[in-house]
């Protein structure tokens, strides 16, 4: 079965990760993949980050006794391939190095911030500028975001609620593209926005269903959107439709590439494969093989 089409056209692949025996899996929200070519799997689960090569093979479990097995949400690999996990229901970012050796917890696990708006309420994912600077979506509680320095002290942060430019209903996803924009998705009021570095709103993509998270391709000006209502779209950077499927909110089947849950997390590997976790229901990964 096939999805996407012309030069963004994909194989679904449900069977690529070769999974330990007796593991089992939960909501899967994070994929990511680093400059190795390792793809991590961030799940609700006793194990909740693992490590395949790109053919499924397993290498490694990173976080156990640190990473709580019900907290995980956004994924976040910077060119260094240090990692950041999202703990959103323990209210912290947790930063890992390359050889998993925990090196920078942000924000005080299981304690809220103190204050409507003070970090953390329930955040939700975090991406790295160029600059090295931290930029932090806090969606659940706060709906805002926060930027930091890489050390993790805080610089500024901007967002409330509403509906209007600069306001979000639930900032679920922050990513940055080559320009230094930041994308934020604001999932339920079907929108991205996005803003310079200090926090200005430039520009916002409307009409989306609920997106989850965005992903850029390093290699060309392309964005690849996971969207909750059980859609995938690609774009490119000028906001030009390229391909997509699933949609509409229906269930369209639990075959191979099909989605019975919610597509969450995605990931692109150096050939141009995509991966992508589902929420709603337990242990549902996806990798989707281009074809040209």
């Amino acid at each position: 079965m096939t999805f996407g089409s012309g030069e963004y056209t994909y194989r679904a692949d449900m069977d690529w990760a070769k999974r330990p025996e007796g593991w089992t899996w939960g909501w899967t929200p994070g994929m990511a993949c680093d400059s190795q070519g390792r793809i991590f799997v961030s799940s609700r689960c006793d194990h909740p980050l693992v490590l395949f090569d790109a053919d499924g093979n397993f290498l490694d479990s990173w976080g156990e006794g640190i990473l709580d097995t019900a907290a995980a949400h956004g994924i976040y690999i910077d060119p260094d391939d240090n990692v950041y996990c999202t703990e959103f229901n323990r209210h912290c970012i947790r930063k890992f190095n390359p050889d998993g050796a925990l090196v920078l917890t942000i924000g005080t696990p299981g304690v809220p911030g103190a204050q409507d708006g003070d970090p953390f309420n329930i955040p939700t994912d975090l991406a790295v500028a160029s600059t090295g600077e931290l930029f932090i979506s806090d969606g659940y509680g706060n709906t805002r975001v926060h930027k930091y320095a890489p050390d993790g002290e805080r610089q500024l942060s901007w967002g409330e609620r509403g509906t209007g430019s600069g306001q979000f209903d639930l900032s679920h996803c922050v990513r940055i593209d080559r320009q230094d924009r930041v994308w934020v998705c604001d999932r339920e009021n079907r929108r991205i926005q996005i803003f310079d570095t200090d926090g200005n709103y430039l520009t916002e993509w409307t009409d989306l269903l609920e997106p989850n998270q965005v992903c850029f391709d390093p290699n060309e000006d392309i964005v690849y959107i996971t969207e909750l209502a059980q859609q995938i779209s690609i774009y490119t950077l000028d906001h030009e439709l390229i391909a997509k499927w699933g949609g509409g909110g229906d269930t369209p089947g639990d075959g191979p590439g099909q989605f019975i849950g919610g597509p969450h997390g995605i990931c692109i590997d150096a050939q141009g494969n995509l991966y992508v976790g589902e929420v709603f229901t337990d242990g549902r990964w996806h990798k989707y093989v281009r074809q040209s």
